[in-house]
This record gives C-alpha cells, sequence and structure tokens, in this order.
C-alpha cells in the first residue's frame, strides 16, 4: 500500500506545482467598463404610486428607451427600458429613481420597430 500512495503524492505535488506558474490574463473587460455595467444596479427602482422607503432629494427627469431596429431582434421592452432609465439617474447622481409612466409605441416612428420609453424621476434617498 505504501508503494502505490508515494507516486500518488508525487503525482498530486507535480499538478499542484504546475498551477502554480505566474501566468497571466488579458480582457477586453477594464474595470470602468465593468463598473458602467453594473451601475444601473445601485439605483433603486420605487414603482409608480409607491413612497420611497427614506428621506429623498430629488434631482431631475430622467428617461430610458428600448428600440428594435431590426425584425431579427428581440422586440423592445420596457425592462430595458427601465434599466436604461436606472443608468440615466446613476449617471445624474441618483442612488434611487421614482418610475412615472412607460409607454409602448404600437406605431413607432424613427427607425424603430417597436419602441418603449419609460420617464421618473431620479432621486437621492438619504443613508439607512
Amino acid at each position: 500500500m505504501k508503494l502505490l500512495s508515494i507516486p500518488s503524492c508525487m503525482l498530486a505535488a507535480g499538478l499542484l506545482a504546475g498551477c502554480a506558474g505566474d501566468y497571466t490574463f488579458n480582457s477586453n473587460l477594464s474595470g470602468k467598463a465593468v463598473n458602467e455595467y453594473f451601475k444601473a444596479g445601485d439605483v433603486a427602482l420605487i414603482e409608480k404610486n409607491v413612497a420611497p422607503p427614506r428621506p429623498f432629494n430629488p434631482l431631475a427627469m430622467v428617461d430610458g428607451e428600448s428600440c428594435q431596429i431590426f425584425a431579427d431582434e428581440p422586440p423592445a421592452s420596457a425592462v430595458d427600458a427601465r434599466t436604461k432609465m436606472r443608468l440615466a439617474a446613476a449617471d445624474a447622481g441618483g442612488n434611487g429613481v421614482m418610475l412615472n409612466n412607460c409607454v409602448e409605441y404600437k406605431d413607432p416612428e424613427g427607425g424603430c420597430l417597436s419602441r418603449v420609453i419609460c420617464i421618473g424621476r431620479a432621486i437621492v434617498m438619504e443613508d439607512e
């Protein structure tokens, strides 16, 4: 039994040593791009006719648009429009956005086959 365990240990040590090399990782993603992608997640979406959970100061009106340009793309959605509205609120310095309304255009213009626009107010809520 001892003879089997020695080669096994040597094999395991060799495999672990191979993983300890000085490897580099290159990516086309920068820290700034990752932060930009996730910053909408830092903005709370407050549905229409719902009071914010904490005292707040209003900042600005913001909007977000979802536009289907080509027939083989997914249709415009309120989810995408709300996410873009939250991104606009983050760009305005807000940590929340009070949804006013989302409108789906049945016969859109401006190069979109389908279009949804959401409008809201960017706010800064006090810390908890």
